[in-house]
């Protein structure tokens, strides 16, 4: 098994290559769905968020209203590199354990959709491939503003607290443009995912397995104290 790391820009349509891929049988740990476990009421990680935001940010249930988080981490970012050194800790913790999970299932290859992978990079050394989901601005903010019921101010600063999408583009082994027709996205999809499947990453990944049973393992061990630190 190897890794591939999904990514994109906010309404590049990242979530819609994710469903593409999940449909043709690819196994998928999002960043997202984790992020939200990891700050469910009682975590450490929803403790600290509490401390450091205060219980303004708390629905009445006591969960986290991500909303109103997200306005507060958007306008600020010295708020927005602190939310992020609390939970990308517990967000790695918790997709290697998923990694670990897939691979002892045999499967040759899992994606990991992670919205920040290029601006954190503390996953990017172990990926054998990495894709961007791409989208002009045009159609970025075009996007966001119906999707959110975003002004357009609102939809250019949400857009500019990120990564440029040219940037991530530049960065990518893969660039799947959706731009266009969801015809033409899940055409590019399948030519990618044909690419995978036929790819020959999962033997060094496999050979390291053996190699670790024959009693090299500190080579695993040092992969999981990277990702767990």
């Amino acid at each position: 098994m190897f890794l591939v790391g999904l990514t994109g820009g906010i309404s590049s349509g990242k979530s819609t290559v994710s469903s593409m891929l999940r449909e043709l049988g690819c196994p998928i740990i999002d960043a997202d769905v984790v992020a939200r476990k990891v700050v469910e009421p009682h975590t450490p990680a929803y403790s600290r968020i509490v401390y450091h935001f205060g219980p303004e940010i708390l629905l009445e249930n006591g969960e986290i209203d991500r909303q109103k988080l997200g306005q507060l981490i958007f306008a600020s970012e010295e708020k927005r590199k602190l939310l992020n050194s609390i939970t990308h800790p517990e967000i790695h913790k918790a997709m290697l354990k998923e990694i670990l999970f897939y691979f002892l299932r045999g499967y040759r290859y899992v994606v990991l959709d992670v919205p920040l992978l290029f601006e954190t990079r503390r996953l990017t050394q172990f990926l054998n491939h990495t894709v961007v989901v791409y989208c002009d601005p045009a159609t970025q903010l075009s996007r966001l503003m119906q999707r959110d019921g975003l002004t357009q101010e609102q939809a250019e600063q949400r857009v500019a607290a990120q990564m440029p999408l040219n940037e991530k583009r530049g960065l990518a082994n893969h660039v799947i443009e959706n731009s266009g027709s969801r015809e033409d996205t899940h055409r590019q999809v399948l030519r990618l995912h044909t690419k995978l499947e036929d790819s020959m990453d999962f033997l060094l990944v496999r050979v390291i397995a053996v190699a670790a049973t024959a009693g090299l393992s500190g080579i695993l061990l040092y992969a999981a104290k990277m990702l767990l630190s």
